[in-house]
């Protein structure tokens, strides 16, 4: 994990719909909890948290510097609550950590090479894009690397294909299928399409439907 990343907060006092003014004053509502601590309503600037989602995501341990503590508290994203129409940010949850204590937390996969498979016609069907893991918070992945470089066609990448980094343990269940890549369909269709061509082009034989109806 890289070194943990400041950010500042400040102690909020407004709550409920009086949070809407904050968004014009460029400042997001959020609250901290975890670790033994009373629940805090606490806010950040916007700028500054956009900026560190566009570097480093969700994944990983900040430290936030709250005004009026000595010391930053070392914090997860828990959840981020998005505006159904604009899609902006309205409301963060930050988990309070102990860096001594493991936690469960998520992780995004990173698929890295083209399987020989994609080369040969196959297609890569992703079936999962994150993984539920163990780990202290000093050791929490921002992402796992998988190697599909040796996928086939036909073939699929399981859980217990993942090699998880130090410290770190998969949860999810060892058979869960993460990627595979499955054959070509376009040849496929091309046949049925012909067929369906071949049959609107036979002509109609009138004299023939004539002869039936006389019988």
């Amino acid at each position: 994990m890289s070194e943990a990343i400041i950010l500042k907060a400040d102690m909020r006092e407004t709550i409920g719909h009086a949070n809407r003014k904050l968004a014009g004053e460029g400042v997001i509502p959020a609250v901290l909890y975890g670790a033994g601590r009373e629940p805090m309503s606490i806010s950040v600037s916007r700028h500054d948290f956009e900026l560190y989602m566009s570097h480093h995501g969700a994944a990983g341990v900040m430290q936030l510097e709250l005004a009026g503590e000595k010391k930053p508290v070392n914090a997860l994203i828990k959840d981020v609550q998005h505006a159904p129409v604009k899609g902006n940010v309205v409301h963060i949850d930050f988990l309070a950590v102990r860096m001594d204590v493991a936690i469960a937390s998520v992780a995004p996969l990173n698929f890295i090479n083209d399987p020989v498979g994609v080369r040969e016609g196959g297609v890569l069907t992703v079936a999962l894009h994150e993984v539920n893991l163990e780990a202290l918070p000093s050791d929490l992945p921002e992402s796992i690397d998988v190697d599909v470089a040796e996928l086939q066609i036909g073939e699929s990448l399981h859980i217990s294909d993942i090699t998880p980094p130090a410290g770190v343990t998969l949860l999810d269940d060892a058979e869960t299928v993460i990627a595979s890549v499955t054959p070509p369909t376009v040849a496929v269709e091309e046949e049925v399409a012909e067929e369906i061509e071949g049959e609107e082009a036979q002509p109609e034989v009138i004299g023939e439907k004539a002869e039936e109806s006389e019988e």
